[in-house]
């Protein structure tokens, strides 16, 4: 009988563990990620044993955190990238230098040599952008300033995993008495090699990419450009590895030279699915990674590293939160986050161990402890959430506003403050109809609070915040989010657990329409139909139409405009009869007006003495 190929058996096995583990620990509220660690202990050398190769499985799983970063590069533009680059080099420097500076201190204090206190120090320092940008961004938090500023530190980790690894053999050749080996000359031939590559991915950003990308367009074959945006990716972090730099900086770097690029979107659409499996077996593999030899040799030690080294970083991270006044209803989740170890620890203590700084067994120690801190961070966040949710939902009052009468329960519940649902919720106010407002933006429930809001802070598509803002009570769900995606999950939400209330949603255009009215949902606004009716009646007016005609002209395309997409939504699912019967309303529309324009102009040439009858009265609703 022939085996099977061992890629096939891997992938079965890979497959087949995160497609069982993830379902059961996102059922118990755990998060898919340690749903992907358990998947990843349970078939690793400590677990069942069905897989062994493990480092090689971590290398090649460290992809997805590339792609992961090209496409966080995609959503932001260079112009935004400038202005946050006091964040990056402040924050991020602060957080890099103090963590480390602290846990070196604790290492020299234990007694360990300087070098194994600096090179640990170091690695530790580093957090897991792959988990940490992954739980901010199912928490909605990547647009608040918590989000803003661990994203800044976290970019900054990976500029300055450059300098660590270049340490790392000079450390090892003083150790050995080598130091006269590494010339002045060598250095300057890495660092023009180092620009050289960084120029290249900046200069053929610009000047390349985007003919090269508009060429394959043209070939009109999906698969092609699929393949296109893998190359992509996959030819910059195999430049970025040749000279030695983190090929998640240069992914990025290619991403936030295509943010303006108009091929941005297919991009995104291409790359997403593979960045999602590649993830999650970058977590299997870190799952597969954990020591537990190391761990049942040495537990007490590797408990006391464990939580010596996230303690330390807590305390100067939360201190640096404070520092940057970020709001201290985000400061427990962005202090966690960015204080367990990071994957790029994993090479930084392996290439300490191949350059002969730390023994084998040192660095094997701080690789469980690193992994292990991967492994509680997600646990500990859901504690975090479960224990200060009711505290911190609630916005502390002033004592100025401790005296306003405010209601416990409002009938009126609104998901997102910002430009739309501010509109809807000073309409309530005027008419003494009180509102609870959900926002995950601290600032802006601040200002809600002081004009008389019952507020919430938190994610509006969790259940429990949901609860705890009185859904079960309330009457009415405006959903005002800006986020198609977010705003389909709300009221997914509010029809399974709350069926008691009506909602009333803004769309963001026909699809997101579409989508709204699968989940029943027909209170439905196009955020900005009805503003550009206003203003193609305001071009109508200067073009010299009388006001009244222009009103009637867009009266009457409002009124089409909606009836035609109910036409159209039982075929929304059928995109060739979509488009029929979108031709045809507009055919129809397009031939009634021309019909009645040349009846106006007919009217109007007519001789003035004419029969009222002949003619045609001034609006066309009179007919």
């Amino acid at each position: 009988m022939e085996h099977a190929p061992t890629w096939l058996t891997y992938g079965f096995l890979y497959l087949g563990a995160a497609v069982l583990a993830v379902p059961i620990a996102k059922a118990l509220g755990l998060g898919a990620i340690i749903g992907y660690l358990a998947a990843g202990i349970a078939i690793g050398p400590w677990g069942l044993a069905l897989v062994s190769n493990v480092q090689d499985i971590l290398h090649f799983a460290e992809f997805g955190v590339v792609l992961m970063l090209f496409l966080v590069g995609l959503e932001l533009q260079p112009s935004r990238l400038w202005s946050l680059r006091r964040p990056i080099f402040g924050l991020g420097s602060a957080q890099v230098l103090g963590c480390a500076a602290a846990l070196f201190a604790l290492g020299w204090l234990a007694g360990l040599p300087w070098r194994i206190s600096l090179v640990g120090a170091l690695g530790l320092a580093l957090s897991s952008t792959a988990i940490a940008l992954q739980s901010l961004s199912e928490r909605n938090l990547l647009r608040t300033s918590s989000g803003q500023a661990a994203f800044s530190i976290l970019l900054f980790q990976d500029v300055a995993a450059i300098p660590i690894l270049a340490l790392l053999p000079l450390l090892g050749a003083a150790a050995v008495g080598q130091g006269a080996e590494l010339g002045a000359g060598e250095l300057a031939v890495e660092a023009l090699k180092i620009v050289g590559v960084i120029g290249a991915i900046v200069l053929g950003g610009r000047l390349l990419l985007r003919p090269l990308l508009r060429w394959i367009a043209k070939s009109k074959t999906p698969e092609i450009f699929t393949a296109a945006a893998l190359l992509l990716v996959v030819g910059i972090a195999y430049l970025m590895v040749l000279v030695g730099l983190s090929m998640a900086l240069g992914a990025f770097l290619a991403g936030v030279l295509l943010a303006d690029s108009e091929y941005r979107r297919e991009l995104e659409a291409d790359i997403e699915p593979f960045k999602g499996l590649l993830l999650g077996l970058f977590f299997i593999a870190v799952g597969m990674s954990i020591d537990f030899g190391v761990l049942m040799r040495s537990p007490w030690q590797m408990a006391a590293l464990v939580l010596g080294f996230l303690a330390v970083k807590a305390v100067v991270i939360y201190g640096l939160a404070r520092a940057a006044q970020i709001p201290y209803q985000e400061r427990p989740v962005f202090t966690l986050l960015l204080a367990q170890g990071g994957e790029f620890a994993f090479v930084v203590f392996q290439a300490a161990a191949g350059a002969r700084v730390l023994a084998f067994e040192t660095a094997s120690l701080l690789i469980g402890a690193v992994a292990l801190s991967m492994l509680l961070s997600p646990l500990l966040l859901v504690l975090l959430d479960r224990l200060l949710l009711r505290r911190f939902a609630t916005l502390q009052q002033p004592p100025a506003a401790a005296e306003i009468s405010e209601p416990q329960e409002a009938p009126v519940l609104i998901a997102g403050f910002g430009r739309y649902g501010q509109i809807v919720a000073r309409v309530m106010l005027a008419q003494g109809v009180p509102a609870t407002v959900l926002d995950h933006s601290v600032e802006i429930l601040e200002v809600a609070r002081t004009f008389g809001y019952r507020v919430f802070y938190g994610d509006a598509t969790r259940l429990d915040l949901l609860r705890m803002a009185g859904a079960g009570q309330a009457r009415v769900l405006v959903v005002a989010v800006d986020d198609p995606e977010q705003s389909l999950k709300i009221v997914a939400l509010a029809r399974k657990h709350f069926p008691q209330l009506a909602v009333v949603a803004r769309a963001r255009d026909l699809t997101h329409w579409n989508a709204l009215r699968d989940l029943g949902v027909t209170n439905v606004q196009r955020e900005l139909f009805e503003s550009s009716l206003l203003s193609a009646r305001s071009v109508l007016e200067l073009m010299g139409m009388p006001p009244a005609e222009a009103q009637d002209i867009t009266q009457r395309f409002r009124t089409h405009n909606i009836a035609l997409a109910d036409r159209m939504y039982p075929h929304h699912k059928d995109r060739a009869k979509m488009i029929a019967v979108a031709r045809e309303g507009r055919n129809q529309l397009a031939e009634q007006m021309a019909k009645e324009r040349q009846e106006r102009q007919a009217a109007a040439s007519a001789p003035t003495d004419a029969p009222a009858t002949h003619g045609l009265p001034d609006n066309p609703e009179q007919k």
